[in-house]
């Protein structure tokens, strides 16, 4: 257990003596049953509680929303301490490992089955590959109008190496019936409520995804156990869809015969207009369509935006490229706001939905201020728009060009 945690339950269990003697001072009024005084509910910093780096930016904290921006996420794997957080409850509090089950259940497995995590770790082959995770929403801040929903910029995304066994295995072994549609995930979070009858988010994914071999019950990551903001001890990855459907703390799987219906399953919540719509337009829910494969996207991670040089310097760039289909076929960069454009080094992804780093040396003409802008192509021929895509309620699947700003003196 970490310490803010083993300060909450102390917290909890503390009498009012107590609570004065913390306070300096008497409580002059009975405290609502389960609260803790404002000045003691601890420091919302996510450096001190999550160990994230000091330039995370924290755009929610009830629930937890905090993300990257673009300097920090160089690595070719990200770290734990870059790697952004979206959640929609409460995270859990005193996870006990050795007790830890999954159960698999619904109207289309064979038989209800429920493995200990050490019967998952010892029965099954283990995996591990890097998987990018993105947010729906990331790059939301960009729309016009705005859209509802925490304002995340670019840094919700990732790619960390992660360890488990493949959900196809666990499937098998289960056995599933001919009339499977759908899995939906069911975690150990809580709802903001705190009514214990609620889930915060309960999606999942098609009986496809499912199947990829990519498609892990997670229980590490970059070889260490997974840190309790991203779904310690056990999580699903399935990478390419939304970052959404690969559910944390995850305790039971349903197998369905129809697409899941768990929270943040129906629209609007992860679906936008299944045709293109006029900025503004109210869509109703029928004529939304779930988000699934997620679409080509690059970010530049060196250097900075603001960067500095001189007329004879050339400029060093870099960053990765990603998709939620098979690869990136391409990534190139112009100077002159997407009139031209020449092409990156691009490496070949380490595995499926995976990113692919890049890297370039520009040079400019002249004295005066740029723009590097960079733009991805994926293998079926898609490439980022130069401009926010297609407007929705929500501000879903934004992968326009991300750009820097240059000052040649």
């Amino acid at each position: 257990m970490n310490k803010a945690s083993n300060r909450r339950n102390f917290l909890k269990k503390a009498g009012f003596s107590s609570l004065a003697t913390l306070l300096g001072a008497e409580i002059v009024y009975a405290l609502p049953d389960g609260y803790t005084p404002l000045v003691l509910q601890g420091n919302n910093d996510p450096v001190k509680l999550f160990g994230k780096h000091k330039d995370m930016v924290v755009l929610n904290d009830q629930p937890w929303n905090v993300e990257a921006q673009a300097h920090l996420l160089d690595d070719p794997i990200t770290p734990a301490d870059k790697m952004f957080i979206r959640n929609n409850g409460i995270i859990p509090e005193n996870i006990d490992v050795d007790n830890w089950t999954l159960t698999i259940r619904g109207e289309s497995v064979s038989q209800e089955k429920t493995y200990s995590l050490q019967d998952l770790k010892s029965n099954f082959r283990q995996h591990s590959y890097q998987l990018v995770l993105e947010c729906g929403g990331n790059g939301r801040s960009e729309y016009y109008p705005p859209a509802d929903g925490n304002q995340w910029t670019i840094g919700a995304v990732s790619c960390a190496k992660w360890t488990g066994i493949r959900l196809a295995d666990v499937l098998a072994d289960v056995g599933i019936k001919d009339n499977a549609v759908y899995i939906g995930y069911y975690g150990a979070d809580t709802h903001l409520s705190r009514d214990p009858n609620k889930y915060p988010i309960s999606r999942g994914i098609p009986i496809a995804k499912a199947m990829e071999d990519q498609t892990l019950l997670a229980y590490a990551m970059n070889d260490e156990d997974i840190p309790i903001a991203h779904g310690h001890p056990l999580r699903l990855i399935a990478s390419g869809f939304p970052a959404s459907v690969s559910g944390k703390w995850i305790h039971s799987l349903a197998v369905r015969d129809r697409v899941h219906d768990g929270e943040k399953m129906a629209p609007p919540s992860y679906s936008v207009p299944c045709e293109p719509v006029q900025p503004g337009t109210n869509v109703p829910n029928e004529d939304m369509c779930i988000i699934e494969q997620m679409p080509v996207k690059s970010l530049i991670t060196y250097p900075r935006s603001g960067a500095m040089l001189s007329a004879s310097q050339r400029l060093p760039i870099r960053g990765h490229a990603w998709t939620g289909t098979t690869k990136v076929s391409k990534v190139e960069y112009s100077v002159d706001f997407g009139a031209s454009w020449k092409p990156c080094r691009l490496d070949a992804a380490v595995n499926p939905y995976a990113w692919q780093h890049f890297e370039a040396e520009v040079s400019f003409p002249q004295k005066g201020y740029y723009e590097v802008w960079a733009k991805a192509t994926d293998n079926t021929g898609l490439s980022q728009p130069m401009l926010t895509p297609g407007w929705n309620p929500k501000g879903y699947l934004n992968n326009a060009c991300h750009r820097i700003a240059v000052k040649v003196t």
